[in-house]
């Protein structure tokens, strides 16, 4: 018996976790899109997982097992045999020396503790609750290594390269990888993931095994298999083991040990995008949902490839995903979808660029436009136009600061009165990898030691000894002592000032001297901000964003 819904509802209700108004909307949200109130609850942050956990836990009358804040160990998950775990979707929480602790997502399963009884030398076994997805998480542990399946697969000689594909897909997204590096060396290939912005070497195979891997994946992208000499790009789109669709990116090009295979993951569906989590302080934010809600201007997030821009802007566009507002984007590739939004792809195959696609746009009557990048003069034209004329537009382009994309985009040609007449808000922004919170702790640091190695960082601190955060490694972060991601900004605020300032066509300096003057941080000042919060390491921050490019 799972967890009765009207019973969640009265306990989200009775604790005032939700208010009647939100579950109303909840609700409705169900209904229209046949799915769960909960996803509307958990997608729009009115509840975390946490409080939703425990919400589940105090129907069935049992504690909260929190498997995010206390991830079980490999040893723990082991414990209890992989086709019995998955039959009751259980994982052994906690051990003591007369008791255990095991987390279900169905405390009430008929036989659960009398079938578990044998592993645990009689031991009293008390049951908690947990969200099945967290579950679900933990039982990568059982997941054999990615060389050890290989070689299994090998040994069956019958449809290895489909099979093999298949794992390194798999394995992709359990590890929630952007890239997978596919590179021929003389005698093999080599396979490479990168993680958090990191590679990371994976798996190596047999030369012999290699072709045919190419072979198939330029099958699956649409790519002709006799051409090897000149790039192809493509794409496929993966239905995993579990259900949902990746969209991926295939790029393809010759070198002196044979075809490279590069391949982008993208996220099908935005579920929880917010500026918060994004890692935007309170003021910022301030700033840019300010922008954001007049009804024209420009709005440009700037950065290397790869910095997250892309995640920014559709952040913002869900704060402007209204009915009673026409949004349409066009990118290349359109790496999010986002319901009832117009979303257009560039496709040099049909002539669909950036110019003709976004001339188009214009003619259809938009109030919101997204441009995926601004690359040449006649882009940025037609942007600064659209934005002239009553369109709130927002956009990425390629520059290393904030301070930097005012004078490339005047080198362009655009007009300094149009920009000073269209810009609202420009975003610099890098991505750092947070400490794993799993196994982060604290170390003192004496300031002169930090002044040896990174004298500007020195220089945020007051006292002589320093309380820095760094991660141990363990198995949640694979022994690197960082998981997942967060960015950290630049801010440049269009104001009536600055507006005068760039009609003048001024150099970076003058730029970045009065928006310095006006409150602005540089990316290495909020960067700085985050490593003393804990949440990233100084080493990290330097490694991204060192002082001497901001300049």
């Amino acid at each position: 018996m799972k967890a009765d819904i009207q019973k969640i509802k009265d306990l989200l209700l009775k604790e005032s976790y939700v208010s009647q108004e939100n579950m109303d909307k909840a609700e409705a949200f169900s209904q229209k899109h046949k799915g769960s109130f909960l996803d509307y609850l958990l997608s729009e942050k009115i509840i975390s997982p946490s409080l939703l956990g425990q919400a589940l836990a105090e129907s069935f009358h049992v504690p909260y097992a929190d498997l995010t804040a206390n991830p079980p160990t490999k040893n723990q998950v082991l414990h209890i045999p992989e086709k019995q775990a998955r039959k009751y979707n259980v994982v052994l929480f906690h051990e003591e020396e007369k008791k255990v602790v095991i987390a279900t997502d169905n405390p009430q399963q008929k036989d659960l503790i009398k079938s578990l009884a044998p592993l645990f030398s009689k031991k009293k076994i008390n049951l908690s609750y947990a969200l099945p997805e967290h579950i679900e998480g933990a039982f990568v542990h059982y997941r054999q290594s990615l060389d050890t399946r290989f070689s299994s697969i090998l040994k069956k000689q019958t449809k290895v390269a489909s099979e093999l594909i298949h794992e390194i897909f798999e394995e992709a997204i359990t590890e929630q990888v952007s890239d997978i590096h596919i590179e021929p060396q003389s005698d093999n290939a080599l396979i490479r993931f990168r993680v958090d912005g990191v590679m990371q070497e994976t798996v190596e195979i047999e030369k012999e095994y290699y072709e045919n891997i190419l072979n198939r994946i330029k099958v699956q992208a649409q790519l002709r298999i006799d051409q090897h000499f000149v790039p192809q790009d493509g794409a496929i789109r993966y239905t995993s083991q579990k259900g949902f669709i990746v969209d991926m990116r295939v790029a393809i090009v010759p070198t002196l040990e044979g075809e490279k295979i590069v391949i982008r993951l993208m996220s099908q569906y935005i579920r929880s995008f917010d500026l918060g989590d994004l890692g935007l302080a309170a003021s910022d934010q301030k700033i840019i949902q300010e922008s954001v809600k007049k009804p024209f201007g420009m709005i440009l997030v700037t950065g290397p490839t790869g910095a997250g821009k892309t995640t920014t802007l559709y952040a913002l566009l869900k704060i402007l995903h209204k009915p009673e507002v026409n949004i349409t984007t066009i990118e290349d590739p359109v790496e999010y979808r986002l319901p009832k939004v117009n979303q257009i792809q560039v496709n040099p195959d049909t002539d669909l660029t950036f110019e003709k696609g976004l001339r188009s746009i214009v003619r259809q009557d938009p109030d919101i436009i997204l441009v995926g990048e601004i690359r040449d003069t006649i882009t940025a034209e037609i942007s600064v136009n659209a934005a002239l004329t009553g369109h709130l537009l927002l956009s990425t382009f390629h520059a290393n600061d904030a301070a930097t994309a005012l004078p490339r985009l005047l080198d362009m040609g655009v007009e300094p009165f149009l920009l000073a007449s269209t810009l609202e808000v420009i975003v610099a922004q890098r991505l750092v990898r947070k400490i794993c919170s799993h196994c982060r702790h604290s170390i003192t640091v004496h300031k002169k030691d930090i002044a040896k190695t990174a004298p500007e960082a020195a220089s945020f601190f007051k006292s002589q000894k320093v309380t820095l955060y760094q991660g141990k490694g363990c198995e949640s972060c694979k022994q690197t002592g960082y998981k997942d991601r967060q960015a950290i900004f630049e801010f440049i605020h269009i104001t009536p000032e600055m507006q005068e300032l760039i009609l003048e066509s001024p150099s970076i300096q003058q730029i970045w001297k009065l928006a310095k003057k006006q409150g602005s941080k540089t990316l290495f000042e909020n960067g700085m901000e985050k490593v003393k919060q804990g949440i990233t390491t100084l080493e990290e921050l330097m490694r991204v964003a060192a002082p001497r490019e901001l300049s």
